[in-house]
């Protein structure tokens, strides 16, 4: 109807103009029909008249599921790859390095990223996968609705597999390895399985072994080790499943335990009193450093942990290595020649300080390292302290915490900070905080959280040993990065770094890292080296062992694909013929015109 309307306004307008106005008769016929061409064909470009085009089949996209469980056993990789290859364009899902391999080798399972991108081109959409989807959850269901599903589910085996492992990552030497272990049958496997701890080096030293019962399919159990016949120094340990199964490759986890020759964390306390006991046992909680508490009776030094008798020059030597120092009562003379990065003094009315013996309700202070980690807590209703030791604050200092007596008067600096070159100082003057702890709930949490981030802050000083940079786990499992996290001073900024595994030529390669200060590193299963060209180095690992490798339970169901085909309008102005038409219209009709004498 448009077009028709079109021309005909287009024949009118000319009819009229050569017709009409200026009289021509039927001399005006041949200008005037190339002036009705040539405004018809502008008329339909202006107003863009469409009209319907055939449907058109688009190539379906082939999301296929490239995590490590559609290589596990029974699983169905092959047949996958080769059905995705005969639907359409295969685009590989699964984890943010989802594209890079052709293999399934990716840690994860993740469908919804790749679900909105494949949906947004407008085509259709086909998911190849096992159904062991891990963002399951996090699916639009609109778009799980239109998307078809070909589920080649897993076949059930007998299995045995380490479900889970953690140690602590630094101990002291000496002290006791806890590993807490969790092991899980499968499809009729034995309802028990032993276990071995060893040494993943050469002579495979076996540190412990354990049988476990697996009541219904689960079994968990501590073990613990002395390492006292262990050396100061990084190590690799190997817990593994005693015997074959279906899947090998889910009965071995990696532990990286670092073995200091002294605590990371030391306590000096004189004397031995509630705070002292409550902020030992905390900073043990809420640490990943070894902590040694060393407690003064008389003249004698004891360890707070069993009380045995310690000699003045081990104290020293402890308290000259530690990472944080905290000195607690009369130990004041203890930080000298220390490296610590960090120094914790709670003097505690000792060294001639005034202690001022009353009900001190605490409150934040300004902005500090506790704003954020005591923020929203009701911390003026906890239990007062007990006793304030009298703070000097200087004006580059922060305060964390001030008191009132009673909740009247002038508030009073309970516990404040500094940047002391390269050391951070905490000083608290507070003394009854362990109430807090003792009382449970929010209060607890407020004491937990003020120990912790008071222990982070201290931690923040550049650390000359460890580099600009470090990885925020040492093991991680098969098809996951190595993070690294930027340590140094100033804005993160790239760092090149060699990594030597079990190929002869080491690897080079540059840490990138992001806004939030982090950088990947990807690498296949095996132990390496690391070396940054800045300084610093350690030892790394990327296990064997997945969590994709475990059964889990299938979470989609098969579904048809939605049409492949797809129709449309076609516009005039896709019609490059028609400009050209117009353009040679009006110029027949100011040829025909000047012939004719007209202007």
């Amino acid at each position: 109807m448009t077009l028709l309307l079109v021309v005909l306004a287009a024949v009118a307008a000319a009819g009229v103009s050569y017709l009409v106005l200026e009289g021509l008769g039927r001399r005006g016929l041949l200008p005037g029909g190339l002036r009705a061409v040539a405004l018809a064909a502008l008329g339909l470009l202006v107003v863009n008249a469409s009209c319907p085009t055939p449907p058109v089949a688009l190539r379906p996209i082939a999301l296929l599921d490239a995590s490590l469980s559609m290589q596990s056993a029974g699983g169905r990789w092959v047949e996958a790859r080769r059905l995705a290859d005969s639907l359409g364009e295969v685009r590989p899902f699964g984890s943010e390095r989802a594209g890079r391999d052709s293999g399934a080798v990716l840690g994860r399972s993740d469908l919804a990223p790749a679900l909105v991108a494949a949906a947004a081109t407008g085509r259709p959409v086909v998911v190849i996968t096992d159904g062991e989807i891990g963002d399951a959850p996090d699916l639009p269901p609109d778009l799980a609705r239109a998307a078809g599903v070909r589920l080649l589910p897993r076949a059930a085996s007998a299995d045995r597999s380490v479900v889970r492992a953690d140690a602590p990552g630094r101990l002291t030497v000496g002290d006791t390895l806890e590993v807490d272990l969790e092991l899980r049958a499968t499809a009729g496997a034995a309802d028990s399985g032993a276990v071995e701890l060893r040494l993943d080096d050469p002579s495979r030293r076996v540190l412990a072994r354990r049988t476990v019962r697996l009541a219904g399919g689960t079994g968990r159990t501590l073990l613990r080790v002395p390492t006292a016949g262990l050396p100061a120094g990084e190590h690799l340990l190997e817990l593994a499943l005693v015997g074959a199964d279906a899947e090998p490759r889910d009965d071995r986890r990696l532990l990286h335990v670092t073995l200091d020759a002294t605590p990371g964390i030391v306590l000096l306390a004189a004397p031995g009193d509630w705070d002292a006991r409550f902020l030992a046992r905390t900073m043990r909680e809420v640490t990943a450093l070894p902590t040694r508490g060393y407690v003064r009776f008389g003249t004698q030094w004891r360890r707070m942990d069993d009380l045995r008798p310690v000699a003045e020059a081990d104290v020293r030597e402890a308290a000259r290595q530690a990472d944080v120092l905290v000195l607690k009562g009369g130990t004041s003379g203890y930080a000298d020649g220390s490296r610590a990065r960090g120094l914790w003094r709670w003097p505690s009315g000792t060294g001639g300080t005034a202690v001022d013996a009353a009900d001190w309700y605490a409150a934040l202070g300004g902005a500090s390292p506790l704003a954020a980690a005591l923020g929203g807590l009701p911390v003026d209703s906890f239990a007062p302290g007990i006793a304030l030791s009298e703070l000097d604050p200087g004006p580059g200092d922060w305060i964390g915490l001030t008191v009132q007596a009673s909740r009247r008067g002038v508030p009073r600096p309970a516990m404040i900070g500094r940047d002391a070159g390269r050391r951070r100082i905490a000083e608290t003057g507070l003394d009854g905080l362990w109430r807090w702890a003792f009382r449970g709930g929010s209060s607890e949490q407020g004491y937990r959280a003020l120990v912790a981030s008071t222990v982070t802050w201290l931690l923040g000083a550049p650390d000359s040993a460890g580099g600009v940079a470090r990885p925020v786990r040492r093991v991680v499992p098969n098809g996951r990065p190595v993070v690294f996290e930027w340590r140094g001073a100033g804005e993160p900024r790239a760092v090149a770094l060699s990594v030597q595994g079990a190929a002869p030529a080491a690897r080079a390669d540059t840490l990138r890292f992001d806004g939030s200060g982090h950088a990947e590193l990807w690498l296949a299963p095996g132990e390496y080296r690391y070396r940054l060209a800045e300084g610093g180095e350690g030892r790394i690992a990327v296990e064997e062992w997945s969590e994709e490798w475990l059964p889990r339970p299938v979470v989609l169901a098969d579904q048809p694909m939605g049409s492949g085909a797809a129709g449309g309008r076609r516009g005039v102005r896709d019609w490059p013929w028609l400009f050209a038409l117009a353009v040679a219209a009006f110029c027949g009709e100011w040829i025909v015109r000047r012939r004719l004498g007209l202007r």
